[in-house]
């Protein structure tokens, strides 16, 4: 599944066109996004929720040359599925 594929559904069930569905969804995207560089937690009921989680630097090693290398700390989303979500898969 895709955008398109989601936009597609969104416009069907909401009875609204393909470009109203696309700029509500850009715009739920946009928020998530915003809110997440504020390092704030974005939950949905019942679905789960996105985080920002700093990854620490570590030492790691070039696989070709086995050289020690420095990898730097850098920040990753993290989604946590609620347990509805996971118990209904």
């Amino acid at each position: 599944m895709n955008k398109k594929d989601v936009t597609s559904k969104m416009a069907r069930d909401a009875g609204i066109t393909t470009l109203q569905a696309e700029k509500a969804f850009n715009t739920m995207m946009g928020e998530i996004k915003d809110a997440l560089k504020r390092g704030e937690r974005v939950t949905f009921s019942r679905f789960g929720s996105f985080e920002v989680k700093k990854r620490k630097s570590r030492k790691g090693r070039n696989p070709k040359t086995g050289e020690g290398i420095n990898i730097p700390q850098k920040n990753r989303i993290k989604f946590t599925p609620s347990k509805l979500f996971q118990n209904n898969l």
